[in-house]
Parts: C-alpha cells; sequence; structure tokens
C-alpha cells in the first residue's frame, strides 16, 4: 500500500466514522464507547460541544502518548486525532440536512455501528489512528501488561455502561450493538474473519525482523528450521501471532525492514492459552 493510499483510506475512514457519529450515533445518544461516547456524555450533562471536546481530548492523549509512548508510535496517532474532529465538525451541517427520524432506533444502532466499523477499519488499515482511547489502551498494554482486547473492553464497556445511566438502560442496550457490530467489521474491514492473524516470516535479515517482533511489538514468536523445495537451502521460519487491527502497520513494517521478505497470513480463529502464544498484544 503506497503513502497516497494509506492518507485516502485514513480520510476516507474519518469521513465514514463522522458521518456514522453524527447521523446515527449522536442523535439518539448511542454511546458506542471512546472518546466520542464520552463526549456526548459529557455534553448531555453539561451542554458541552462535542466535535470540541473530542479535539481537546486528543490534543491532552497526544501529549500523554508522547510521554508514556514515544515519538515513534505518537507520530501515527497525531493527523487522525487532529482530523478526526474537524471531520465530525464539518459533516454536522451536512447531516443536519438529513431527516432520518422515521427510521426505527434499532435500524439507527444498527447502521451506526457498521459504518463506524467500517470506518474505523479504514483508518487502522491506513495504519494511523484516530487517537482518544487507543492511546490510553496502548499505555495501560505497555506499562501494566494488561493485553488491549481486554483494556478496550474495559474502557469501552465503562463508557457505555455510563452512557446507559445518563441516558437509561434501554438507550445503552442499543449502544452495545453498535458497539458490537463496529468491533465486528472493524475487524472484518481490516483483514477478512477473526481478531487475530498468524504470520510466516521467511527473510535474510531473521535477526532484525526478530528484535522488531520481540522489542517493538512486544509479541512473541516460534522459529522453524526449513528446507527451500527447489532450492534445497536451510533457511530459518518464523512464525507470530498479532493483532488483526494491527496487521497492516506490521506488514508495512516488515517490509521496510527487509523488502524481500517472504510473508504469508493465516486466520488464527481460536487461540488456547493465549498468554503463552502472544504476549501483552491481548
Amino acid at each position: 500500500m503506497s503513502k497516497i493510499n494509506h492518507y485516502v483510506s485514513l480520510i476516507i475512514g474519518l469521513l465514514l466514522a463522522a458521518i456514522s457519529f453524527n447521523l446515527f450515533l449522536a442523535p439518539n445518544n448511542l454511546v458506542a464507547g471512546g472518546v466520542s461516547g464520552f463526549s456526548l456524555i459529557l455534553g448531555k450533562i453539561f451542554s458541552i460541544n462535542e466535535s470540541l471536546f473530542i479535539m481537546l481530548s486528543n490534543i491532552v492523549l497526544l501529549f500523554f502518548s508522547l510521554i508514556f509512548l514515544g515519538k515513534k508510535k505518537t507520530k501515527n496517532t497525531i493527523l487522525g486525532s487532529i482530523l478526526f474532529p474537524i471531520f465530525i465538525n464539518i459533516t454536522n451541517y451536512i447531516i443536519s440536512l438529513i431527516n432520518i427520524n422515521e427510521i426505527e432506533l434499532i435500524v439507527k444502532s444498527f447502521f451506526g455501528g457498521i459504518l463506524s466499523g467500517i470506518g474505523y477499519g479504514l483508518i487502522f488499515k491506513s495504519g494511523y489512528t484516530s487517537g482518544g482511547t487507543d492511546i490510553i489502551n496502548q499505555i495501560i498494554e505497555k506499562y501494566f501488561h494488561i493485553p488491549i482486547s481486554t483494556s478496550i473492553i474495559i474502557i469501552d464497556g465503562l463508557i457505555t455502561l455510563i452512557g446507559g445511566l445518563t441516558f437509561g438502560i434501554e438507550t445503552m442496550a442499543y449502544s452495545l450493538i453498535s458497539l458490537i457490530l463496529l468491533s465486528v467489521f472493524s475487524n472484518k474491514t481490516i483483514i477478512g474473519e477473526g481478531k487475530s492473524k498468524t504470520l510466516y516470516i521467511i527473510s535474510s535479515k531473521y535477526n532484525e525482523i526478530k528484535y522488531y517482533l520481540h522489542e517493538e511489538l512486544r509479541v512473541d514468536s516460534t522459529d522453524f528450521e526449513i528446507s527451500g523445495g527447489y532450492s534445497e537451502k536451510n533457511k530459518k521460519m518464523i512464525m507470530t501471532i498479532i493483532n488483526t487491527k494491527d496487521y497492516y502497520k506490521i506488514k508495512e513494517a516488515l517490509k521496510i525492514i527487509d523488502n524481500n521478505a517472504f510473508i504469508a497470513t493465516t486466520n488464527a480463529y481460536q487461540l488456547v492459552n493465549e498468554n503463552l502464544t502472544i504476549r501483552n498484544n491481548y
């Protein structure tokens, strides 16, 4: 994926997420986790402008990212963090011209979750993020060694629960529908089925790739001694399991290390004893 394609994927993803927020989620108080969901809660209690709150929150979280995660991880978050609230503000004027009041709330929750999921999937696929709670999840993973998938459930679940206390249990039920669909469709958009991917890597830069996997990504790996069927040369193959949403970012990083590396990818549908298979990535 070229740099231009990365930016196109990011822009389209941010637009879809912003449209979903303004058209389906915000008007119906559907708190599907994240800073944007929390902005609806504070907007209800304190009459705070949602896009302004998201912008200020993202700026604060960017400083935390710089301090706790470093420049390298922060640079892929800056663009999405700034553009997302801007797109929410811009699309708000367009959405105000569309009337979907006659549509049932359950249908709105479905479409809100699906459209947001596709949007966030494209954002992750581009190698960037929209900031917000993604930063918090990475900090928790790095310093408290709590798997990212667990922290996502805890943080987004807590925000949705607070939304239920603010807007009512019925609205919380519809919010959960949006949140579940958001998660499912973001994973599908990134690369097919499954929350995990298994990578098989053969490279002449074996040590550099091992260092990247262990020290940069903090994921474990398994090594195999193999022999080329045609060349009959002995080589080493690395097998590792990664989070689906990180697939494109990791693939691009591996190609930078060795543009001639052989990389095969399969879905990891089920992990038994995940702690032994994947370290600090879940």
